[in-house]
């Protein structure tokens, strides 16, 4: 019994500890890094980085998800879906299998503190197992959604990305120039789609061709409409046709198909309404519209067959 208040006691001094780490002792270093000269600031900051290294909660999760033996292909199936939602660090393998053994050891720990209060002796060894299993299998299911949100995320932006190209391009710009220039100016407002051409300049600035660069970035991103803009930036490049114009139907085409999308998204509204007006709406209606004819019926007609029967 004193396991689950444990736990919680625990989850509650990590989750202030983080609040006031980022909300209060961040900050602070900040403002005296700031008061302090750069000359004297910036070898103090070396040489306690190199001194006493972070122990964070990722850096904790890595050494725990290097304990793990994993296979080359399952690190490498882990390594796409973690660059898919948008964390490329070296250490994010690590810290993804040390997150998926933390929050299996978690569940497990609380279906064994549950288990005394099943009656049967079935279920005793099943909850644990399935626990388990389930907080090993959640953060899997946590990374497909975030991938998805950030895949849906780039789709969005591509008509807005489109259309600063094309005004990169009329003005004189390379497709180079013109990818680095809509990276930098739509960081605040598209950050996911910003992050990925900046990835792509840097791959051609290191040595690599714009096609090959181009290819990476649809198979980062896995989105379809990514793959499409990069065959076309690509057979503009190789064909000499014209950026702008290919760039320009490729943004009409993008819109109209948002457009269409909301329009049968609308469409299925009147379907999808059917079951909550069935369910929520029509009983409360029959009660207010039917009710106080109810109670009446049964104040009169209750005392009625009273006299009746006597």
């Amino acid at each position: 019994m004193i396991l689950i208040p444990l736990i919680v006691f625990l989850v509650v001094v990590v989750i202030t500890c983080a609040f006031g780490y980022q909300h209060y002792v961040r900050p602070s270093r900040l403002l005296r890094q700031l008061t302090a000269s750069s000359s004297d600031a910036l070898p103090v900051q070396l040489t306690e980085r190199h001194a006493k290294p972070k122990l964070s909660a990722s850096r904790l999760l890595s050494m725990l998800g290097a304990l793990l033996p994993v296979s080359p292909q399952d690190a490498a199936v882990a390594k796409e879906e973690l660059s898919a939602a948008g964390f490329r660090s070296s250490s994010a393998v690590a810290v993804y299998y040390g997150s998926k053994i933390c929050l299996a050891m978690i569940c497990l720990l609380i279906a064994s503190g549950l288990r005394q209060h099943l009656s049967s002796p079935v279920l005793r060894i099943v909850m644990p197992i399935g626990s388990a299993a389930f907080g090993w299998t959640a953060n899997s299911f946590i990374l497909g959604r975030l991938a998805l949100r950030r895949k849906e995320s780039i789709r969005l932006s591509l008509p807005d990305v489109l259309d600063l190209m094309v005004i990169c391009s009329e003005a004189g710009c390379g497709l180079d120039q013109a990818i680095l220039n809509v990276s930098r100016d739509l960081k605040l407002v598209h950050p996911a789609i910003s992050e990925e051409l900046t990835k792509v300049n840097m791959e051609i600035m290191a040595g690599k061709s714009r096609s090959e660069a181009l290819r990476n970035l649809g198979k980062r991103t896995g989105e379809e409409e990514v793959k499409k803009l990069v065959a076309i930036l690509i057979q503009t490049d190789r064909f000499g046709t014209s950026v702008s114009e290919a760039l320009r139907t490729q943004s009409e085409f993008l819109r109209m198909r948002r457009r269409q999308e909301a329009e049968e998204r609308a469409g299925k509204v009147g379907v999808k309404l059917v079951f909550p007006i069935f369910f929520f709406c029509l009983p409360s209606l029959m009660v207010v519209t039917a009710g106080p004819g109810m109670l009446q019926l049964f104040k009169n007609l209750f005392p009625m067959m009273n006299s009746m029967g006597h």
